[in-house]
Parts: C-alpha cells; structure tokens; sequence
C-alpha cells in the first residue's frame, strides 16, 4: 500500500485510515415533521401579523425603509 501521502489511481481520493462510527438514530421521530410544519405554519403567522401591525402604526410595509 502507498503512503498516505502519495496517491495513486488505486486508492486515489479514499480514505482508507478512517475509523468512523456509523450514524444512527436514538429515538422514533416519526412525527417530527407534522411537529416541524406546525411550528413553521405558526411563525408564519406571527411574522404576518407583526407585518400588519407594523403597516397599520407607520403607514410603511418595512418601517424605516419603505
């Protein structure tokens, strides 16, 4: 086997020293992207809302700039 500082067409690009664990997944997230999309659904409305408050007391879409 070459050095690992020489490359050659054989192992060129391969780690081949690495001892990496393998990922894997503690718990059960079968539910975690209704949970994601009802978090985001409600920050989308906070946002919208808080965009509306901030047209009705300044007149402007984006206050300071608009």
């Amino acid at each position: 086997m070459p050095s690992p500082s020489k490359r050659t067409a054989e192992g060129a690009g391969h780690n081949t020293s690495a001892n990496e664990a393998q990922p894997q997944i503690v718990g059960e997230y079968t539910n975690l992207t209704n949970e994601a999309e009802k978090a985001n659904g409600r920050l989308a409305i906070i946002g919208f809302l808080a965009a509306i408050g901030a047209y009705v007391t300044t007149g402007q879409l984006i206050p300071g700039i608009y």
